[in-house]
């Protein structure tokens, strides 16, 4: 059994001080203790939360970071141009050069302060679209990677079938990420088989990828495989992808799922910026999560969600990192909240009554995400699993702070840095601010790195 005691902790029901949380053998929170004097073998953290689960990536992006600034021959680089980049470089990747990379963006989660990785997998086969001979080979190493960093992990293969909704072939570069229905069975029965290697609190759904890439056979076959877990899929994340779903079916995106899909909590739809606001009422009550990326959403100029009118419909959300050109939790939600604020003139946009800025942006970040995992956690609860972060150095700005103005100051005035420990369903991975194997880890991811430089 671990103990850690706290000065504070955010708790399932508000803050709370002097506070002995236990983990049992199993990883999971056996009991909580506030106003209680510290044990003498407990670990000391000064402020104690529950660590969100990263319920949006596509690791191997990781190695686009920094490649893809500057404007290209398209006068208006856009999404699309940004894509077709994306499909000249994994060309190259190899399925060593996947585990390197998504064991060191794994490593960046934690370090980040998530709990865990929820992974949007669809880079599934080898070159010009030919299986590996174990045709879950990419989702051996991503879990590989997860056994690595002890992260806690939830794998989402992902159904891509055509490259628009006319049913045209996948392009290049798409190509290995093609399945049809058929063999997307076999392939998530085999990635299902490779998961089961990995401690209990791992977990496996389904990722129907969009409407331009499953037609509604397809999308129907992969809700049957999900069963109860859950189903992620981007939706109304482009204007153009609006407009072609609109021209196809005869409805935007949004009005298209709400009619035509059973949408309850099991759902996860990604990025959601081009809502109409009835849309986004409409959709927040179904119960699905809202996948919220607004790094990767500003880097990509998809467009701002609309928090506010989401959340007053009763609407959660959690926060990912897609594209993972910058994994900084912090800064997901700091970025959200200013999005509100720059489109509506306004100031601590979702702060309410009772709870601050800061307090709303992890709390709800925390429990959406775990509903999107399909993960018992999301609190500081007996019975969940223990993903808990400690926050440490908030600097000169953090002196005498407590109860919310603690998640205030480190989300607007400083940055992960002040992420000192990181369990993930009990495993302390993140230790006095570094993952445990960040030497080795980082060393892998070198190598990778210099290759495709060299190659590329």
């Amino acid at each position: 059994m671990q103990v850690i005691w706290a000065k504070q902790a955010l708790l399932g029901d508000g803050w709370a001080r002097d506070v002995s949380v236990e983990i049992d053998a199993s990883g999971r929170i056996g009991a909580i203790t506030p106003d209680s004097p510290r044990p003498a073998a407990a670990h000391l953290a000064e402020t104690l939360l529950p660590a969100p689960a990263n319920l949006h990536s596509h690791a191997f992006q990781r190695a686009m970071a920094g490649l893809t600034e500057r404007r290209g021959p398209d006068p208006r680089d856009s999404f699309w141009t940004w894509r077709r980049l994306m499909y000249r470089f994994l060309d190259q990747l190899t399925p060593d050069d996947v585990q390197a990379i998504a064991a060191f963006v794994q490593m960046e989660m934690l370090e980040a302060g998530y709990a865990t990785n929820v992974e949007f997998h669809y880079l599934h086969h080898g070159a010009n679209g030919q299986p590996y001979q174990d045709i879950a080979e990419m989702a051996a190493r991503i879990t590989a990677a997860s056994a690595d960093t002890g992260i806690g992990l939830t794998l989402l293969p992902v159904l891509y079938s055509y490259g628009g909704l006319d049913r045209r072939a996948l392009v290049a570069g798409q190509d290995r990420f093609g399945n049809d229905p058929d063999r997307f069975a076999q392939l998530y029965e085999a990635t299902a088989r490779h998961l089961a290697t990995l401690p209990a609190d791992s977990a496996m759904g389904v990722a129907p990828h969009s409407l331009r890439a499953v037609d509604r056979h397809g999308l129907e076959a992969a809700i049957a495989l999900a069963g109860p877990g859950p189903i992620h899929m981007h939706l109304a994340e482009q204007i153009a992808e609006v407009d072609e779903v609109q021209a196809a079916l005869g409805a935007r995106p949004v009005e298209w799922m709400l009619a035509n899909t059973p949408l309850d909590t099991r759902w996860c739809l990604i990025h959601c910026t081009q809502m109409e606001p009835h849309e986004t009422t409409a959709l927040a009550r179904t119960g699905a999560v809202a996948g919220l990326c607004p790094i990767t959403e500003s880097s990509l100029g998809d467009g701002i969600f609309d928090a506010l009118r989401w959340r007053a419909a009763g609407g959660r959300f959690g926060i990912g990192s897609d594209s993972n050109i910058r994994i900084a939790l912090s800064e997901e939600l700091r970025t959200l909240d200013y999005s509100q604020r720059l489109r509506d003139h306004s100031r601590a946009a979702l702060a309410e009554n009772a709870r601050s800025t800061g307090r709303v942006l992890l709390e709800e970040a925390a429990r959406g995400g775990a509903q999107a995992a399909g993960r018992n956690s999301g609190a500081i609860a007996t019975g969940l699993w223990a993903d808990l972060l400690a926050l440490d150095d908030l600097g000169p700005d953090g002196q005498e702070r407590t109860g919310d103005m603690t998640l205030d100051t480190w989300i607007f005035a400083r940055d992960d840095r002040s992420v000192r420990d990181v369990w993930a369903a009990g495993r302390h991975m993140v230790q006095a601010g570094r993952h445990i194997r960040r030497e080795d880890i980082t060393a892998s991811y070198a190598r990778v790195m210099r290759r495709l430089a060299h190659e590329g």
